[in-house]
Order: C-alpha cells, then sequence, then structure tokens
C-alpha cells in the first residue's frame, strides 16, 4: 500500500495501534530518547508521522503489522483536508468502485500523478448519474485529489478486504462518529428500525413504503433503515452530513437519492413532494426555528406555533409532505406532549385525525440519554375518511424500569409497541386506545402514563414478604461469609509487572470496544458497568457496519476498567464466558500453568497499585495496566493468596445482594402504603 507521508496520528491513534492506553504512549515518549519526535498538533497534544510511529513500534517489537482498517482510518484522521473532507472523499471513490467496477479497475491501475488528474471527471459522471443536479455531494478537485491518491486506493482495498465499498464505507463512518460524539446526534440503529416499521404499519395496507423523506437526515441513519424505498429525500442544514447522507444511501442500495441543503423549516428542498412517509429525529428544543419570518407558511395548518414550541413545526412540516393517508413517525422530547403554549394544536391534530400514537420509550432510547422520550405517530387526514375515534398511547417505560443505554430490550420494545399499534392486546398499564373526547380538556396533555392504568409499583404482599426472607438468608450468609484480618509476618516482596509478565507471555492482554454484530448475532456484551457492579453481561454489540471479530472473554479471564479511577479486576466466570469485551476495559489472560486469576485480580486491587498505575487526562483518570504491580510468588503460594482474594469477592458479592434487596424492600413498603396494597404492621 502507497505510503502517505503527510498521515499524522495522535497519541490516542498510537496507543489504538498497538493495543496499549495513552499512559504507555507517555511513558513511551519519556523513557525512550529514540521515539519519534512531533510534527504537528500542540504542546499538549502533539501528533506525530504515522510512518515513523509504525517503524518505532515494529523496532520495539510492539507492533507486527498494522491492520488495514487500522491503516486506512489512520490515513483518513489524520488526513490533510480534514476527517470529514476526507471521508467523503473516500465514499465519492467508493461509489464509483460500486457504480463502475471496470471503470476503477482502469483508473486503479493508471500511477498516481495520472489517476490524480484524471480522478474528478471519472467521479464527476459517477455521482451526477447517481444523484442528478443539482446534488449534496461535490466533485472533489484536482488540488484536493492529489494528496488523497493513497487514501483514495487503500478506501478501495479496504472495500475488497469487507467485503464491499457499504461495508468499508460505515466502518469508516462509524470510526468517525465513534470519534466525536459530542459532534453529532445520531438515532440507534434499532430506534430507526423501529420508526421504519411504524410508518410502514401506519401506512394504507399493501402500498409499499416507496418514496420517503427524512427532513432533518444527520447522518442517514433513519433513512437506511427503510427496506424496498424506490426514492430517498434527505435535507440538513450541514452540507457534511447532507453529503455524507446521500453516500450512505447510495452505496447501501438503489434506490433514488435526492439529498440537499438548507435549513428545512426556513428553505424546503422538497415544497411539491407528497411521500408516502416521513422519518424524522428534529432538533429539540430549538427558540430560532423562524417563528418571526414564517407567520403566514401555508405549513402551519393546525396553528402557528409558538417560539417555544419548534417540535410542532416539524411535525407540521412533516404532515406537509405526506400524501394523503402517508405516515409520519417522529421522535420527540416529552414536554411537547404536555406544555400549555401547544395545546391549541394537539387538540386540533386530535380533532382531524392526524396524530394516531403517542409512545413513550424508556430513558437511554436516544440522545439525550436521560431523558424518556416520545414517538409521534402521524397520518395525513383527508378525502373521505372519518377522524378515527380513538389515540393509542404506549408506555414502554415500566418494561424497563432499571435499564440504561446498553441495556434495552430492544426485541421486547419492538414486539410490544407494534403489536400494541396491531390491536394484539396488551395490559392497560402498558397500551391503551383513549377515545379522543377525553383528551379534548383544557390541557389536552398528552403523555402516556396519564392514560394508562398504573402497575403496582413495589409489588404485592406476599412478594414484600418473599424480599424481605430473601434478605434475612442473605445477611446471615454475609455475616458467615466475614473475613477476620491475620497479621502479616513476612517481609517486602519482590514485585513484578503486568507489563512484563506479558512479555514473558505469562499472560495475554487484549483491549475491548473492538467489534459488530454479524447478522442474527446475539453475543452479550459485558460492558464496564457491569464490571463495577458486579453484574451479567448486558451490553449489545453495534450493528450497520462490517463484520469484526469481538474480543470473547474466557472462564479465568481477569478484566479491569481502565477509566474513572478505583480498584476493581473481575475474574470471568463459567456464566460471562462467552461474552463480548465492552469499552474501556483491559481483559488479562494468564497462563494458568504461570498463575493463579484470582492472585492476579486480588493484587490488582490495591488500592496503592491503582493510585501508582493511574494517570490523569483532562477530567478523567485513565489505568496503565502494565505498570500494576504484584509479587513474584510461587504457584502454589499463588493459590492460597488467591483463595482468600476469592472468598472476598464472594463477601463483597453477598454485600451488593443484600444491598439490592434491602432497597427493594424499602421502596416497595413506602409504594404499597402509600397506594394502599399494603397495610401497616
Amino acid at each position: 500500500m502507497p505510503e502517505d507521508s503527510t498521515t499524522e496520528v495522535t497519541a490516542a491513534g498510537i496507543a489504538r495501534l498497538a493495543g496499549v492506553g495513552r499512559a504507555a504512549v507517555s511513558n513511551w515518549r519519556r523513557r525512550h530518547a529514540d521515539f519519534p519526535k512531533p510534527v504537528g498538533g500542540t504542546e499538549t497534544s502533539p501528533s506525530f508521522a504515522l510512518g515513523e510511529i509504525e517503524q518505532w513500534l515494529r523496532d520495539q517489537g510492539k507492533l507486527a503489522e498494522v491492520p488495514l482498517r487500522e491503516r486506512v482510518w489512520q490515513q483518513l484522521a489524520g488526513h490533510p483536508s480534514g476527517t470529514v473532507a476526507a471521508l467523503v472523499h473516500a465514499g465519492c471513490v467508493l461509489l464509483l468502485r460500486r457504480e463502475r467496477p471496470r471503470a476503477w479497475t482502469a483508473l486503479g491501475a493508471l500511477p498516481d500523478a495520472r489517476l490524480a488528474e484524471v480522478l474528478p471527471t471519472a467521479l464527476e459522471e459517477t455521482l451526477t448519474a447517481r444523484f442528478g443536479v443539482p446534488r449534496a455531494v461535490r466533485t472533489p478537485t484536482p488540488s484536493e485529489t492529489v494528496p488523497a491518491v493513497p487514501l483514495l486506493r487503500a478506501a478501495v482495498e479496504l472495500a475488497d478486504e469487507l467485503g464491499g465499498p457499504r461495508e468499508a464505507f460505515e466502518f469508516l463512518l462509524g470510526r468517525h462518529l465513534d470519534a466525536n460524539p459530542r459532534q453529532y446526534t445520531l438515532t440507534p440503529p434499532p430506534l430507526a428500525d423501529l420508526m421504519a416499521e411504524l410508518a410502514a404499519a401506519a401506512a394504507p395496507e399493501g402500498r409499499p413504503l416507496a418514496t420517503v423523506v427524512d427532513p432533518a437526515s444527520g447522518t442517514g441513519g433513519l433513512l437506511r433503515a427503510v427496506p424496498h424505498a424506490t426514492a430517498l429525500f434527505a435535507q440538513d442544514t450541514d452540507p457534511d452530513l447532507a453529503a455524507l447522507t446521500a453516500l450512505r444511501l447510495a452505496l447501501h442500495g438503489d434506490a433514488d437519492i435526492r439529498a440537499a441543503t438548507a435549513d428545512t423549516l426556513r428553505a424546503d428542498a422538497f415544497p411539491d413532494l407528497a411521500a408516502d412517509a416521513v422519518l424524522c429525529h428534529p432538533p429539540f428544543n430549538e427558540r430560532a426555528w423562524g417563528h418571526d419570518e414564517l407567520a403566514y407558511d401555508a405549513r402551519w395548518e393546525y396553528g402557528f406555533p409558538a417560539r417555544t414550541e419548534s417540535e410542532l413545526a416539524w411535525v407540521q412540516h412533516a404532515l406537509a409532505r405526506l400524501r394523503t393517508g402517508g405516515a409520519a413517525v417522529l421522535l420527540m422530547p416529552p414536554a411537547v406532549a404536555s406544555r400549555r403554549s401547544g395545546r391549541r394544536i394537539r387538540a386540533d391534530l386530535l380533532r382531524r385525525g392526524a396524530l394516531r400514537a403517542v409512545v413513550a420509550l424508556p430513558a437511554g432510547a436516544a440522545p439525550p440519554y436521560g431523558i424518556p422520550l416520545h414517538l409521534w405517530v402521524l397520518v395525513r387526514p383527508g378525502g373521505d375518511q372519518r377522524p378515527p375515534a380513538e389515540t393509542l398511547f404506549v408506555d414502554t417505560a415500566g418494561l424497563v424500569p432499571d435499564a440504561g443505554r446498553d441495556k434495552l430490550p430492544w426485541a421486547t420494545l419492538r414486539t410490544t409497541v407494534l403489536d400494541a399499534w396491531a390491536g394484539r392486546g396488551g395490559e392497560e398499564s402498558v397500551a391503551r386506545a383513549v377515545p379522543v373526547i377525553e383528551l379534548l380538556d383544557d390541557e389536552v396533555d398528552l403523555a402516556p402514563a396519564r392514560y394508562l392504568t398504573a402497575p403496582a409499583a413495589g409489588g404485592t404482599a406476599p412478594e414484600l414478604a418473599a424480599v424481605r426472607a430473601r434478605l434475612d438468608e442473605t445477611l446471615r450468609r454475609t455475616q458467615g461469609l466475614a473475613p477476620s484480618p491475620v497479621p502479616a509476618r513476612s517481609g517486602p516482596r519482590p514485585l513484578t509487572t503486568v507489563g512484563e509478565l506479558a512479555r514473558t507471555g505469562a499472560l495475554q492482554l487484549r483491549t475491548g470496544g473492538s467489534g459488530t454484530a454479524s447478522d442474527g448475532s446475539d453475543v452479550p456484551v459485558l460492558t464496564e458497568h457491569d464490571v463495577l457492579v458486579g453484574g451479567a453481561p448486558s451490553g449489545t454489540l453495534p450493528g450497520g457496519g462490517p463484520a469484526e471479530e469481538p474480543v470473547l472473554v474466557a472462564e479465568g479471564d481477569v478484566v479491569v476498567p481502565v477509566l474513572g479511577g478505583g480498584s476493581v479486576a473481575r475474574v470471568v466466570d463459567a456464566a460471562t464466558a462467552g461474552a463480548a469485551l465492552g469499552r474501556n476495559l483491559q481483559l488479562l489472560r494468564p497462563d494458568p500453568a504461570a498463575l493463579d486469576p484470582w492472585f492476579l485480580a486480588g493484587f490488582l486491587r490495591g488500592t496503592a497499585n491503582n493510585r501508582q498505575a493511574s494517570s490523569f487526562a483532562s477530567t478523567a483518570t485513565r489505568l496503565d495496566v502494565r505498570r500494576l504491580q504484584l509479587p513474584r510468588l510461587p504457584l502454589a503460594d499463588q493459590r492460597r493468596h488467591g483463595a482468600h482474594f476469592k472468598s472476598l469477592a464472594e463477601f463483597e458479592e453477598a454485600l451488593r445482594l443484600a444491598a439490592r434487596l434491602g432497597e427493594q424492600l424499602v421502596q416497595g413498603l413506602y409504594d404499597g402504603l402509600a397506594d394502599g396494597s399494603v397495610e401497616p404492621g
């Protein structure tokens, strides 16, 4: 592969290349005089030449060969044009590779200088044929193509390795989004799939979603979830996002793609569109959405939205872009269902039969993750059809009361919501069709919880009695497990480090966070939270990208969180074995002939040990696992220590269980006394 001498890599990129923490990279810079000098960046965040770093890592025996996907990502992330521009250029060439494979074969055989001259013309022809004119994706100029040629060749090579241009682009886009989580508001793929399925279910029977629009398209995740569409329309205010969306959708399928860059509410790019469906995750709580300029806009059929009701402007825009009977599904903040300033518009949406359902999601379903967002399902009324007499309310929050974003049971949520829409029954605490006349009071409050039967919050009296019995048993067990300290007699012991043990082969080090779900995969993920609280694997592998093998934990592995400080180390048992290793976790796999896992985990948990092996980066504490120390002891002595450490872990787990049961009993009694299901004793 051609080397790109201009590609730079940060300390974080070096750590990823070598499979270590950033603290280890800082150590190398201090301890090795021959470590490459910075070539850019700032004093606090320097960057280095990728080629020099690779050579140094090889010379030190810390890198055998850079994987192709890692090399391409580093070239893209360090490109002089910027990551997004380089990603768009790579996407253009991947589209050329997909649409005109023979043309790329001929172009790829040319020398770099000649390829840079002729490639813009070939890309112009491909982009025009795929997107028409005007289009959101600009053809790279020759001056932009020259420095990008090594990256573009590498991107096509990556497509051959990963199974196609779509897989390569999804991998690179996914890496960029993961590296910039605060820059983009994403709709998680399971939620995007649910929204697309709801739109299809709300459409007239037998009529497929041929034409679909997303007026706030972001990175195109919602439109990508629509199967078998013939035309997809996307609009976003950010030209980079519009270009990425257009390329992503074009690489994903054969639908006609039209993407535009403009403020949708102020400058609608598709004013004459009558789509089968609208899917939208609009910006929330915007004040500057165009209230003053758009007072007499024809889209406000249900009332002129107040300045504080930007979401209701998006709702009416969506309805205006539908054909009669077309369906829209929008992700909304819960306040829109209740704010007094929007009650007249909500009332008119109900009277005319436009708003068909409000679905409350659990917190963690989409950003902002701490808020339980709503889905609004709308249908454009018209023709001779009478407005429906009822509106459906669904509340899924109670299905997963303690869930976070890594724990949501999406399959259960999907089944619950779609069954409720199809009228296949369900508990009134989860779903209920409410007569519209009951909703048209002074508040027109459409929060689902208001209309659903509340389940017994704390459980029945017999259930609470069972919790009490289990708590008593756990407390007795905890008392029996409580250890008795014995004074030490031995003096100082010779120490070694995890890094030295790894170099000698006594253990292997693996870093979590890589890996994607293949079709049908149900591999659970051991998350950082699971390790901290001693829970079962609760995460799921990300989907949508190319298949990448995750790191699977085995019985006897030791897993250590590397962020946040504190001393935690978990020995993997038979029940957890086979799970994928999550982000911000380091796996230590000891050779059983040299190291006892409980001995290893126990010494890794020492407070002083963690303090000396930790470093501080911005606001987070990061643990350099290689610097953790433990004594050099024969295997028999290790096992003796390990047995004590294992007993401590059992005592700790019993304490956790007692705390959970105690909290459950206390809250259950509060709730039972408050709702009358429990009598005072």
